[in-house]
């Protein structure tokens, strides 16, 4: 018996690296899989049916259950026909893995709107229209998992993403959102945090020897360590489960803690600009964040 037997798990962006692994972890694990991946390029140009078709071939030759839906989550139209293809060949969809997405890397100064927009439309805008369409199946069937492929770049930061930052981030809210309006009808959802060698770190620059050692680290971290953890978070296995935010590194999986008030001070009569400046900015800077990115919190070598 597999953790998700009779299941139907759409997954989005899985013709390769993590998405792949994902869909192969979910057939595995006995689900159905509509494999979903328009084909396009790193910067989301393009088209090609192969990615997804290989790995309904994949999934086929090991005894799974798939199909391939070849269409763009960015459009709603698109990401309705997920839906539709799930319930057409399988009668039911019980799980949703946003993970698609695309890169368009560069300093925010210079981030044109072109740019931003490609990035936000397929990570932020296509994980809502999923989403969204899937929503009163679940909700008529009282069940369903949602799982959102966040990164640490939005959780703690990463220089020259502001764009996939930003939709990376704004998914923990959509999800967060989620997992508060429809746990009623025990639906969840979560987020998870991969590190991972693909298409998407492979546009991280390495032109200094500290780039280059963290790049040798994370491709010692394959796509196939990430999926058991999202397998798990599509079964009924993790019905307790919701509004989460995961992070996993080879073999180690982090629990990340949400946004909470760290201190607090109170003036009966109130604050004004010269109070803050005397009275609460001294009292919080040994509290302030320092700006980092992830690999100053992830400093050691995976395990």
């Amino acid at each position: 018996m597999g953790l998700l037997d009779g299941k139907v798990v759409a997954i989005t962006g899985a013709g390769r690296g993590i998405g792949r692994s994902l869909a192969l972890e979910c057939a595995a694990q006995g689900a159905s899989v509509v494999v979903n991946d328009f084909g396009g390029s790193l910067t989301g140009e393009g088209t090609d049916d192969g990615p997804a078709q290989s790995v309904v071939s994949e999934i086929k030759t090991e005894g799974g259950r798939a199909i391939a839906n070849v269409a763009s989550v960015a459009d709603p139209q698109g990401a309705q026909s997920i839906v539709d293809d799930a319930l057409s060949s399988f009668g039911r969809i019980d799980g949703v893995v946003n993970n698609a997405g695309v890169s368009r890397d560069g300093m925010f100064h210079k981030m044109s709107l072109e740019n931003w927009r490609a990035v936000v439309d397929v990570h932020l805008n296509g994980s809502f229209y999923l989403s969204r369409a899937a929503a009163p199946h679940f909700r008529e069937q009282e069940s369903g998992a949602f799982v959102f492929l966040t990164s640490t770049s939005g959780l703690v930061g990463n220089v020259g993403q502001s764009n996939y930052s930003a939709a990376k981030m704004a998914l923990v809210g959509l999800s967060n959102s989620i997992a508060l309006d429809m746990r009623r009808y025990g639906v969840r959802s979560n987020c998870v945090a991969p590190f991972a060698w693909s298409r998407m770190t492979e546009s991280i620059p390495a032109d200094t020897p500290e780039a280059k050692e963290r790049v040798e680290r994370l491709k010692s971290m394959t796509a196939d360590k990430v999926a058991p953890m999202v397998g798990f978070l599509c079964s009924d296995a993790a019905s307790e489960v919701s509004g989460q935010i995961f992070c996993v590194r080879k073999n180690e999986i982090f629990l990340f803690n949400p946004s909470r008030p760290v201190r607090s001070f109170h003036r009966s009569e109130g604050w004004t600009g010269d109070t803050i400046v005397s009275d609460f900015l001294p009292a919080i800077r040994p509290n302030l964040f320092p700006l980092q990115v992830s690999a100053d919190v992830f400093s050691w070598d995976p395990v």
